[in-house]
């Protein structure tokens, strides 16, 4: 968890407190002195005005504030650490990564907490190893660095939830960690506009380019299942689970699968393995709540939703599509329009569908 980040100049101190909310205060250079009006660089000025944002839990409008303080001073590393963070708060721990990498790969050394927030993000994303791999090499560049017992702490969880693996990824370079990443970030947009074949093109792309990124595999079997290959996608699903009796995207497949197909008994099997399941990162706690929505069992899925951070799923349409569904067959009919319309703000997508309770059956 992270405790406090001093990035560079000494303007910044970010703090992340124990209920999980982070602070920031910047010094304030620029201050009016009697009568004179000093001037303030555009991205200085649009970077103090993000600040702002963020000390107020305005994440929308910080992002808006410090994009345009990067557009100013593309090269300033401190504007894309803190860009990164705001991106970490709101769940897209996919673009905080991306910004991370960029500003390792031209700067450095000069920044090596951002070893440590790369792998704060990938524990959240559920990729093990590449947390791992990360934390480890924060240990290793700053063994008395700023959080470096806050790395071995998450290198003790990991390492206690990591599950087998065939394929050791330490290997990987960082121009392969910006590819995957993009290709990520690319399937996730796709998934979750239910855009099936785009998702599908880019999905058998990294599988090809990363075959121990087990992920990828899920979600191709999910968009193939409903672009219509229905039992092609099951096959595939099965079959992976056989290989990996512990995979959770493959119990929560197949249980959408099944609930899709009628088939009670093996749904019931499903249901009742994901009863017991609660997972520690947030997009994986998502997924079951979704998948429990999705197969109609309302009730727990409601319970699942109260258990998630709000603040770190917003770039998830999903949570929106869902959570409202759930609230609405549960008779809860005005949250579930408000969830809904708040969505539909937040994602252009939601805006030009239908609400799922609204789609014909």
């Amino acid at each position: 968890m992270l405790k406090s980040l001093y990035l560079n100049e000494g303007k910044i101190i970010y703090k992340l407190c124990k209920n999980g909310r982070g602070t920031l205060s910047v010094s304030n250079p620029y201050q009016i002195e009697g009568n004179i009006i000093p001037f303030i660089p555009e991205g200085d000025f649009y970077f103090s005005k993000g600040v702002e944002a963020f000390q107020k839990r305005k994440f929308d409008l910080s992002l808006k504030w410090f994009k345009k303080a990067i557009a100013e001073k593309p090269d300033n590393a401190l504007y894309k650490c803190q860009t990164s963070i705001v991106y970490t708060e709101i769940g897209s721990y996919h673009l905080a990564n991306q910004l991370l990498t960029k500003v390792l790969a031209t700067h450095g050394e000069d920044y090596i907490d951002c070893y440590y927030l790369i792998a704060n993000n990938y524990a959240h994303l559920g990729l093990l190893q590449d947390a791992i791999k990360y934390a480890e090499l924060y240990v290793e560049k700053a063994p008395d660095g700023e959080f470096t017992e806050e790395a071995q702490s998450l290198l003790e969880v990991l390492d206690f939830s990591e599950e087998d693996d065939d394929e050791d990824d330490d290997e990987w370079m960082l121009e392969e960690e910006d590819d995957l990443l993009i290709y990520q970030e690319t399937a996730f947009y796709h998934l979750e506009r239910e855009e099936w074949e785009e998702a599908i093109a880019i999905l058998e792309e990294m599988i090809a380019l990363f075959p121990e990124f087990s992920q990828a595999r899920h979600e191709y079997h999910y968009a193939l299942f409903f672009v219509g290959e229905r039992e092609e996608a099951i096959a595939m699903e099965e079959k992976y689970l056989k290989d990996h009796p512990d995979a959770l995207f493959s119990c929560m497949n197949l249980a959408i699968f099944y609930s899709h197909e009628a088939n009670e008994e093996k749904l019931q099997h499903y249901t009742e393995m994901l009863d017991n399941i609660y997972p520690i990162h947030e997009q994986q706690k998502l997924r079951i709540a979704v998948t429990l929505t999705q197969i109609g069992l309302y009730e727990k899925a409601l319970q699942r939703f109260k258990m998630l951070h709000k603040s770190k799923l917003k770039g998830h349409p999903s949570y929106y599509r869902w959570y409202s569904t759930c609230q609405y067959y549960l008779g809860m009919k005005e949250m579930a329009q408000h969830l809904w319309d708040e969505g539909c703000k937040q994602h252009n997508i939601l805006a030009m569908q239908t609400p799922p309770w609204k789609w014909k059956k």
